[in-house]
């Protein structure tokens, strides 16, 4: 078995994870014990996945559940499925980190961060074959992003083998709900570009979206925007955890779907999504799934991936259906909408077929785009940054924790780093070859390259200016 540990930070993270758990605990047929009420033995086969099977049958989520402050905690062991977690894996500070980076990565979040270690270092060791750790939070507050990024840090130290594969929540367009959003934001990207496998980008505002025009939920809690998130996370796992034609599980996936290693970022989508009274005037067959997988509506993340190129997608289709079909469906989406991906990956889709659906559909799934339009999220954030850090707005609380102005300063840097050369891979055409034998061949400038001969150039402006400036005198 491949066993997953999972992690969820700060009150987004712990939000999304109990209703995960619940979406989770469902598919394998337990209650909100953990104790088995299922009809089929498909369900136990692999419960070990996400499940530790404790004393007299009861099955025990493979979870830790982390805040710097009691409140959320509280809130998800009154909740209806409260006594499922092992009581060991709560782990909370007291003062909270008030929406400051800061405070999470280097001041309340470093001193609970051992004891978080020891947890993860206990569920890794019961364990029999580790797959990877998955993390849950948001990067625009102070714990998600800030005591999140450091517990990345710290589990990659220890293994720097496995997948290390988050949910992001990214700040959205038009909801902010935090002011000093794009600090913390921008501070985590820093993070997650060196230290994670695969970061799933998603967004409130494109759930909301989702909500409105597709399921016509006329007000929309964050309770519907969860659980939509969780038929995402579910999907991803789902042929580590089930029986399926064509597996596929994390390691497949980041190795598929990641063309450079920094550009890990991914925006996943789920299919179907019908409103509640119109289910019944349509029908669940596979065409039907990918067109709407591939709709730019059904995007988590919002950005349109119609106005960038898609390095690579994943397709995870759950029921019973033939693989024949799916292929030839990815194969016709794919030569429909060409211009859409970029022509020097040949076969950029990876496919993976589990025979067992979600509850309550015949058959359902789930998308993931590396799409090359993200970078409009990354644009966006970095913007708001700069117009935020020019005036070195809020930064006392930040430098008050111990940090320094040069961390903004390499952090705004990368993020600008990482836009551009999104720009580049989605201007990039396949014929980069050589035209004839004899010619000498040319080396594609990287980012790197092109950076220190941009930079070449200005100091060598300045230098002409100086030069100027000492003949006027």
């Amino acid at each position: 078995m491949r066993e997953i540990v999972h992690l969820q930070i700060g009150q987004c993270g712990n939000q999304i994870g109990s209703k995960f758990w619940e979406v989770i605990s469902d598919e394998h047929g337990l209650n909100a014990t953990g104790n088995y009420e299922g009809d089929s033995n498909l369900q136990l086969e692999r419960v070990n996945v996400y499940f530790n099977e404790a004393y007299g049958g009861k099955y025990v989520p493979r979870a830790l559940l982390v805040d710097l402050e009691p409140g959320t905690m509280d809130s998800v062991r009154g909740s209806r499925i409260g006594a499922l977690f092992r009581p060991d894996n709560f782990i909370h500070g007291n003062s909270g980190a008030g929406n400051n980076w800061a405070k999470g990565h280097y001041t309340e979040g470093a001193e609970l961060v051992e004891q978080v270690m020891d947890r993860v270092r206990s569920e890794s060791e019961s364990c029999d074959c580790l797959q990877g750790f998955q993390l849950v939070h948001s990067l625009g507050g102070g714990t998600g992003s800030g005591m999140g990024t450091l517990l990345i840090n710290k589990i990659r130290e220890e293994y720097p083998d496995r997948i290390m594969n988050t949910f992001s929540i990214m700040p959205s367009p038009k909801v902010s709900d935090t002011v000093v959003e794009p600090y913390n934001a921008t501070l985590s990207v820093h993070q997650l570009l060196e230290n994670t496998d695969e970061t799933f980008c998603i967004d409130n505002e494109a759930l909301y979206d989702i909500c409105f025009r597709t399921l016509k939920l006329t007000t929309p809690t964050y309770g519907d925007l969860n659980h939509l998130v969780c038929m995402t996370m579910s999907g991803v796992t789902t042929s580590l955890r089930f029986p399926g034609q064509l597996n596929a599980d994390l390691r497949k996936l980041a190795v598929n779907m990641v063309p450079f290693p920094r550009l890990h970022f991914f925006m996943p989508g789920f299919a179907p999504l019908t409103a509640r009274g119109s289910q019944q005037y349509r029908a669940l067959t596979v065409p039907e799934l990918t067109q709407q997988m591939f709709d730019a509506r059904n995007m988590m993340t919002a950005c349109d991936p119609r106005r960038g190129r898609y390095l690579t997608v994943a397709g995870m289709f759950r029921g019973k259906m033939s693989t024949k079909q799916v292929d030839e469906q990815m194969l016709a989406m794919q030569q429909k909408n060409s211009n859409y991906f970029v022509d020097w990956i040949p076969h950029n889709v990876k496919v993976a077929v589990c025979d067992i659906p979600p509850r309550g559909l015949r058959m359902a799934s789930t998308f993931i785009g590396n799409n090359t339009a993200i970078q409009e999220i990354f644009r966006r954030v970095g913007e708001q940054f700069s117009m935020m850090f020019r005036r070195k707005a809020f930064l006392h609380w930040y430098t008050g924790e111990g940090m320094d102005e040069l961390e903004f300063n390499e952090a705004e840097s990368n993020l600008n780093d990482l836009v551009s050369e999104y720009q580049q891979y989605q201007d990039a055409t396949a014929d980069l070859g050589w035209e004839g034998e004899d010619e000498e061949e040319e080396e594609p400038a990287t980012p790197a390259t092109t950076k220190v001969s941009s930079q070449m150039e200005v100091k060598l402006e300045t230098v002409t200016e100086t030069s100027k400036d000492t003949v006027d005198e």
